[in-house]
């Protein structure tokens, strides 16, 4: 009788052991699953995001009202277009998805299509408020050197947002595809790039 306890004892922990491996390599898989899909989405938020705070930094070297000016069109302006766009865009990579897992991949291309329409004039109707950057900011109560500094740099950034139509919905696509290593890549690049210009 001793020895089937010990024996069952000794069955016990070798399955506990086991089942422990077995969760450790599953935790394991499903981690490294995670990060192949994760991993190059945050090295393109990660690029999105330091392209502003480089600019910003090296912005702080021209003066405080120039800073001060920039944070607020980054803050306020920017980052509600970013806001809008992004969002909208987010729609297409469920459309993108339903079709590539529906196999009807002709219709990726026509929902990119039609989502750079949609979002081209959704980015007409935000032009106005970059427009208007210096009575607004003015009427808000906002200081007139830094308003009217804003109202400068406001208009540089239209090319920002009509860029992110193009890079939020190229994203989107190539997410639905599992093709994210094509996005960090690009986002690296941009991000040297950038960082290459602002030495120069």
């Amino acid at each position: 009788m001793g020895k089937e306890e010990e024996i069952k004892e000794k069955l016990l922990q070798k399955n506990s052991s086991s089942s422990s491996e077995s969760v450790r390599r599953r935790i394991w898989k499903e981690s490294k699953t995670l990060w192949v899909v994760a991993g190059p989405a945050i090295i393109t938020r990660f690029s999105t995001y330091g392209i502003t705070v480089v600019s910003q930094s090296f912005i702080g070297h021209i003066g405080s009202t120039e800073l001060a000016a920039y944070a607020l069109v980054i803050t306020l302006l920017v980052k509600f277009a970013n806001g809008i766009l992004l969002g909208m865009a987010s729609a297409l990579e469920t459309l993108c998805g339903q079709a590539y897992g529906a196999k009807k991949y002709e219709m990726l291309g026509i929902y990119l299509q039609r989502s750079w329409i949609i979002l081209f004039t959704t980015s007409l109707f935000l032009l106005p408020i970059f427009i208007f950057t210096t009575p607004l900011l003015e009427l808000l109560g906002q200081e007139k050197a830094i308003a009217e500094m804003a109202g400068s740099i406001s208009l540089w950034s239209i090319g920002v947002v009509f860029a992110f139509i193009v890079s939020f919905t190229c994203q989107m696509f190539l997410q639905a595809q599992s093709k994210n290593k094509i996005i960090a890549y690009l986002a690296a690049v941009s991000m040297s790039t950038h960082v290459f210009c602002h030495g120069f």
